[in-house]
């Protein structure tokens, strides 16, 4: 299995950056991606962006091009999502997910870390 920890939410203001961080522990060596997800109240869970365990590739939700960057520090099995210029649209609780080698689905969760963005 692969556990998930999130941190680095928080509350800021309108156009403020936060980043988020995932660590990942476990059996990472099956990892093949993992994501960022997020679900604002009252809305269903959205996908944000997702990187290659191996760092070859990133992508990210094309409405969050520009403010959005997903990176991996394989050193520190660790995920960021760095947000810029937040808006309070983007408040909602980020989760992190992993998926293994040959996985589809994302079959790992964290708990998430909320990040509340004030006008």
């Amino acid at each position: 299995q692969v556990q998930l920890v999130e941190s680095g939410g928080g509350l800021v203001q309108a156009g403020e950056s936060l980043r988020l961080s995932c660590a990942a522990s476990g059996r990472t060596s099956s990892v093949y991606a993992v994501a960022w997800f997020r679900q604002a109240p009252g809305k269903e869970r959205e996908f944000v962006a997702s990187i290659a365990w191996s760092g070859s590739g990133t992508y990210v939700k094309d409405s969050m091009k520009g403010r959005a960057t997903i990176s991996r520090d394989s050193a520190k099995n660790t995920v960021y999502l760095q947000l810029n210029s937040l808006k309070s649209e983007d408040t909602a609780v980020y989760y992190c997910a992993s998926r293994d080698t040959g996985r589809y689905e994302y079959q790992y969760w964290g708990q998430g870390t909320r990040v509340t963005v004030s006008s």
